[in-house]
């Protein structure tokens, strides 16, 4: 059987960001992708210019409307990403529940992006996430700032961090993965620490939960897009080990840093020596990489912190 992803994320002309990013990942690792674009813009916003369109919650409910009067609305997963709309938002909550009726095995990821919630998203839109799209998510990849603002929750050891985690869980999701943090990493300030948890309910009813945390090798510079790609890539390798988050992270993680590394090589290539990238020369090299994000060799190794049975 097909394992389709309705994908509701932005969408650019040229670069990789939103559903230009996660398609390609999603369809080389199995999946069928139906992308609905939450916005069509020329280039990402990191460019000096920009152009495009951002579709509405009424424009969001009638192409729904059409994929639900034909019945192709089966879906084992969604995938979703940043808006600052507090009515789409709302829309894609409604949709989600709705699905997961007809569906209840489908499962809901929804990916936060530190940019936009530190600066550019609206008081209002903090409450709608919290208690309207948190609660319906199974896996969610939010950065230290993100899950401190939804758990209203400061990290400064990892104690916090699994705490924080620990709060996420209670909210809805299973699968949790603070992306990075500040926390110090033994390997040095050249590294991000990550940290993962999952729960999973054994044959016997037992609950499980396997918490991992990584040092990932910081890159110097600014790329977008990443979130995207990592939410994709962890998407399609906890659907592939389904109870095993450390080998799908491993796989998540190792297959960004050598689309990361491929990128920054060839910026620094055309940029020349002594110059700095611009946004056009550090756009992912998503197809490039095509066989990494397949078969990924492990770059970076997750340690599996404690697994509980309860």
């Amino acid at each position: 059987m097909d394992c389709r992803v309705l994908s509701i994320q932005s969408h650019v002309v040229r670069g990789y960001v939103g559903n230009k990013s996660a398609t390609f990942p999603l369809q080389v690792l199995g999946f069928e992708v139906d992308s609905i674009n939450s916005v069509q813009f020329s280039n990402h916003t990191g460019y000096e210019h920009w152009k495009g369109q951002v579709l509405t919650a009424d424009e969001l409910h009638v192409l729904y409307e059409g994929i639900t009067l034909n019945k192709v609305n089966q879906y084992d997963y969604i995938l979703t990403g940043y808006t600052r709309d507090v009515s789409f938002l709302e829309m894609v909550v409604s949709m989600v529940q709705e699905l997961k009726g007809t569906n209840p095995s489908l499962v809901y990821g929804r990916w936060h992006y530190s940019l936009y919630l530190s600066e550019y998203v609206p008081e209002d839109l903090l409450p709608v996430y919290r208690e309207k799209v948190v609660p319906v998510a199974d896996i969610i990849t939010p950065n230290q700032f993100e899950a401190e603002l939804l758990t209203g929750k400061k990290i400064s050891t990892e104690k916090d961090a699994v705490e924080a985690i620990d709060l996420l869980h209670a909210m809805g999701p299973h699968t949790v993965v603070i992306t990075s943090s500040d926390l110090l990493s033994p390997l040095g300030d050249q590294h991000l620490v990550a940290l993962g948890s999952q729960t999973t309910v054994g044959a016997g009813g037992t609950k499980e939960k396997q918490q991992i945390r990584m040092d990932i090798p910081k890159v110097d510079a600014v790329f977008v897009g990443t979130g995207d790609l990592f939410a994709a890539m962890l998407l399609a390798w906890t659907h592939h080990h389904p109870n095993d988050l450390k080998t799908a992270c491993e796989k998540t993680v190792s297959g960004m840093q050598h689309v990361i590394k491929r990128t920054i090589t060839y910026a620094k290539e055309m940029a020349g020596p002594g110059s700095r990238p611009s946004p056009a020369q550090l756009e992912l090299r998503v197809v490039q990489s095509k066989a990494d994000i397949e078969e990924p060799s492990i770059a970076v190794e997750a340690t599996t912190v404690q697994k509980l049975n309860r």
